[in-house]
């Protein structure tokens, strides 16, 4: 292979690749219905030019025929007068448009069937538009249904690395750690809060304990003074059942306040 047919097949691929990326459907199908519309038209012209011609074929056969017919009644008159010379005369020139009345009838009956042909054509060609303006519509939908699914197949695709998504996602983690510092306050409060009851109600056991020592202590000192002649023995014996019994008492509400 020589150099210039590799060059020239290169120019024409590449060519050929530009023509088919510059290729739009929608473009490309109204040119081709432009097109089409433009061959009807063609069409149309050399139609209505067969049909006059056909017309003047016509009115040339009907003339010649009709000169014929008159040159042969001359004749018959000629005759009738007893002139045959004139007779003669008459039969010749009804011969020459007898004859020129066969060519034009054979012309006529070819100019007819061009003309039929003609008009067939144009009928098809006429359908075939009309064919090919519904299918362009349909494909220019489905060509722009395809583009708009491109687009958003395109937006989808991109919406991972988009910066409103991201934005979307930031706003997102500053919520989730607001809600996070909310709720360790508001445990924070309500361990605050049990800790001051839990204050308040060891005061009132404080204040319960020491109103409770002071009734024993209250109770502890009656006994002697409205007995002062008892002896000193009954009066221990008596006291030392009171002294476990408050004993144990307090240990019971030391193991609850452990136990708070």
């Amino acid at each position: 292979m020589g150099l210039f047919d590799r060059i020239s097949r290169v120019v024409r691929s590449n060519v050929n690749d530009m023509v088919s990326k510059a290729e739009d459907p929608e473009k490309i199908l109204e040119q081709a219905v432009i097109d089409m519309q433009e061959d009807l038209i063609q069409l149309r012209q050399a139609v209505a030019q067969a049909i006059a011609s056909q017309k003047r074929t016509q009115q040339q056969y009907n003339q010649a025929q009709t000169e014929s017919n008159n040159w042969q009644q001359r004749a018959q008159l000629a005759l009738q007068k007893g002139d045959e010379g004139l007779a003669r005369e008459a039969l010749t020139r009804k011969k020459t448009h007898t004859e020129t009345a066969t060519a034009l009838k054979t012309q006529l009956d070819t100019q007819t069937s061009q003309v039929d042909t003609l008009k067939r054509s144009l009928i098809a060609l006429e359908g075939k538009i009309s064919e090919a303006k519904t299918k362009k519509d349909m494909l220019k939908a489905r060509a722009s249904a395809a583009k708009a699914q491109e687009q958003l197949q395109g937006m989808v695709n991109n919406m991972g690395t988009n910066t409103a998504m991201a934005a979307f996602e930031r706003m997102e983690d500053k919520v989730l750690q607001l809600e996070a510092r909310s709720q360790a306050a508001a445990e924070l409060a309500g361990a605050d809060l049990e800790s001051q009851f839990r204050a308040l109600e060891s005061g009132d056991v404080d204040l319960e304990l020491e109103a409770m020592k002071q009734q024993m202590l209250a109770g502890s000192a009656q006994p002697q003074q409205s007995l002062p002649g008892t002896t000193a023995p009954q009066s221990q014996t008596t006291q030392a059942p009171n002294d476990a019994a408050v004993d144990a008492e307090l240990e019971d509400l030391k193991k609850q306040l452990d136990n708070l």
